[in-house]
């Protein structure tokens, strides 16, 4: 069969046809703008007015929407964690999505492509496609975005129940562990109390060493009955496994071992703990490439590996970009190093991803961040309070952090003073809040009276496994007022 062939036109039917082209067009650039305006103007003016007025509507509420937030910024984050609101949104995208392709290719019918010659014609139908899976791809990869937001939300949260600030302040503690089925949970290598203020997210990391002993517990708590002269069963860490040995306990708990170190972590900080959070180790080093890295200023070679396996390899000295395997590292060697050292490594890593980790940034990496923290962070915190600490957590970006570590020179972890344990920590926090004067940082004097000569600067003191200072004069990181410059 030969090609079938448009005949020759007259000027008259060659403009006929470039108006009917130029129409078709038209219909469907007037649905891209203002969807349902073609079908008032050429087709169905039920449906034109149902989409038009849809339109207008949503319109209205963007400029609301966009009003509030600029009004009150958090409130967009408060919504970005509220499940029920992205499943609500998530299924308008959906509609949308799919009306808005519908009315495309309405349009599309509107402009008689079978009146267009046959280069009009396949013109059409390109421009049609474009727009469909333009509009709709884009609005239905929002719906999947918005999504994996609402998983991570409900994969996150945990049952706890809503606690109100102490004091004016959140106090989080912050659990880090291995993901191995023998350590998950069982025996922390790190628990940080961030205590935040409820009203700026100005911050003080409170750590407690795991070889800690002998503190006290909460008066009238389940574990100070059974131990009301302090723990002498294990060290701090042990205080999960001990509780889990012992369920009986506690009746009707279904995680002994988190309550029980809650109720030692009270003890040690004489704070009420609102919320906790068990951070994993190895799911750490995914988050770190998925933002694309941290910076950190490594002061000397840190190594990979050790303490029970070889050395292979080292982590560079100098200011890098560290990748999740680096920074991993860099976190928790212990190799040419000892614990406090650690400690202090490891909030310099908090502070950087705090600081680095920008909004544009987070949004820029939104699939590969949700999928690390997935398998990253367990806690209790409800789904309800994620917008909250996020609105904090922005708050305390460019703010100074400071740090208290309950470690010698300044406690002896064998027998702790547990009243001069509780003033630090009191002390700390005032100093944040600006209730007490600032002592410059770092060493075993900090905090001491007004006698004591000037410490020197983080570039002029020793470094160990790292970290500026000593075992025995302490390291700066774990005792600064502003975490930033000690690092």
């Amino acid at each position: 069969m030969r090609p079938s062939i448009d005949p020759p036109r007259t000027p008259v039917a060659e403009r006929a046809a470039r108006i009917r082209f130029r129409r078709a067009l038209a219909l469907m650039a007037m649905t891209l703008v203002v969807p349902g305006s073609a079908q008032l103007v050429a087709g169905s003016r039920r449906v034109g007015r149902i989409a038009l007025r849809t339109w207008l509507a949503l319109i209205v509420v963007a400029l609301v929407s966009a009003i509030a937030l600029a009004i009150d910024p958090e409130l967009g984050l408060r919504l970005a964690f509220a499940p029920g609101l992205l499943l609500l949104l998530r299924l308008g995208l959906v509609a949308l999505a799919l009306g808005w392709a519908f009315l495309i290719v309405d349009a599309w019918r509107l402009g008689q492509p079978l009146t267009l010659s046959l280069g009009h014609r396949r013109a059409v139908v390109g421009v049609n496609g474009v727009l469909c899976f333009g509009v709709a791809g884009t609005l239905l990869f929002g719906a999947h975005l918005v999504n994996v937001q609402r998983d991570l939300v409900l994969t996150l949260s945990g049952d706890g129940v809503v606690s109100d600030a102490h004091d004016g302040r959140y106090n989080v503690l912050l659990i880090g562990g291995d993901s191995g089925p023998d350590r998950w949970g069982l025996r922390p290598d790190s628990m940080t109390v961030a205590s935040i203020d409820a009203s700026t997210g100005r911050t003080v990391l409170i750590s407690m060493p795991r070889n800690l002993k002998n503190f006290t517990f909460p008066a009238g708590s389940v574990m100070a009955r059974q131990f009301p002269k302090g723990f002498d069963a294990d060290y701090l860490n042990g205080v999960n496994t001990w509780a889990q040995d012992h369920k009986e306990l506690f009746p009707g708990d279904k995680d002994p071992g988190m309550t029980a170190t809650i109720s030692a972590i009270e003890g040690v900080t004489d704070l009420k703990i609102n919320y906790w959070a068990m951070v994993n180790l190895r799911g750490f080093s995914d988050l770190v490439d998925a933002v694309g890295g941290v910076t950190l200023n490594v002061r000397t070679p840190i190594p990979i590996g050790g303490i029970g396996s070889k050395v292979y390899g080292y982590v560079p000295a100098g200011t890098h970009r560290l990748t999740g395997h680096q920074a991993l590292w860099y976190a928790r060697s212990r190799a040419d190093s000892d614990d406090y050292s650690r400690m202090a490594r490891q909030k310099c890593v908090l502070n950087a991803m705090l600081q680095q980790i920008s909004p544009q940034s987070a949004i820029a990496h939104f699939s590969k961040i949700a999928d690390a923290s997935a398998a990253l962070i367990s806690t209790d915190l409800p789904a309800s309070q994620f917008g909250t600490f996020a609105a904090l957590a922005l708050k305390a970006r460019g703010q100074r952090i400071s740090t208290l570590s309950l470690v010698p020179p300044l406690i002896n972890t064998g027998a702790p003073d547990m009243d001069l344990v509780h003033r630090k920590v009191a002390e700390a926090i005032a100093k944040a809040e600006g209730d007490a004067p600032v002592v410059q940082a770092g060493g075993a004097g900090s905090g001491s009276g007004g006698g004591s000569k000037p410490k020197p600067r983080p570039s002029d003191q020793p470094i160990t496994g790292g970290s500026v200072g000593t075992l025995k004069t302490g390291y700066v990181a774990n005792q600064a007022d502003d975490l930033g410059s000690a690092c």
